[in-house]
């Protein structure tokens, strides 16, 4: 079937967020007089579940400590966007390349992200104007279902939303959950790991790449015909 649609599938997959996201936790965990530290390491092996509220819900439950998630979790939605406006970011190499690609074929563009479209803003807002919302016909976030990642349900809400087959699209996600749930959805799925990401196993039909590369679409359509 012709593919009709690009899906980025998180946020790791336009910008490399992972040390500000950790950094975002932690000073969260202060303002709300939580004795946590979450180093590199730690972080790593957390991000082997989907959600910052559910990490953080989890994390206590490990813990037998009794926490209030969503009131850690907005504050540490608060600094993230300090830290984002303050620092800055830059799109991964080969994002905006496949994107434009992707438009110049007549693609729909996606980003099928469960996050909070708070995150997502402010992911815009530091990128200031290399990338926007407007880019994408599909902006994902965590009100429009009520299961995240690994579940595929935001997937099928956009290709709902779009009108599409799963045949029909291609998934670019940067992590094992993430990339489980398009395929999940029946999706032609492509991983470039991101940072804490590297050296994972990602599940079955995902093509693992280095990077992007705005030839990839076209590949992918020499090969559907």
């Amino acid at each position: 079937m012709e593919k009709k649609a690009l899906f980025f599938g998180a946020i790791g997959t336009l910008v490399e967020t992972s040390e500000l996201q950790r950094r975002a936790f932690n000073a969260a965990f202060a303002a709300s007089g939580i004795d946590w530290y979450w180093d590199r390491r730690t972080y790593r092996k957390l991000l082997a579940s989907s959600g910052g509220k559910a990490r953080i819900a989890d994390f206590a439950r490990d813990l037998g400590e009794t926490v209030d998630a969503a009131a850690v979790h907005a504050y540490k939605v608060k600094y993230y966007a300090m830290l984002t406006k303050r620092d800055g970011l830059t799109l991964r190499p080969g994002v905006k390349e496949t994107l434009d690609a992707a438009k110049d074929m007549g693609w729909f563009t996606g980003f099928v992200t469960a996050t909070s479209a708070a995150q997502s803003q402010a992911i815009f807002d530091a990128l200031d104007g290399a990338l926007s919302s407007d880019d994408f016909d599909y902006v994902g976030a965590d009100t429009h279902v009520s299961n995240g990642k690994p579940a595929p349900d935001i997937y099928q809400h956009a290709l709902h939303t779009l009108g599409l087959a799963p045949a029909e699209a291609i998934a670019i996600e940067d992590s094992p959950t993430s990339a489980a749930a398009a395929i999940a959805a029946g999706l032609e799925t492509y991983a470039t790991p991101g940072e804490m990401h590297q050296d994972r196993e990602f599940p079955k039909g995902v093509m693992v790449i280095r990077e992007l590369d705005g030839r990839l679409l076209q590949q992918t359509r020499i090969a559907a015909e």
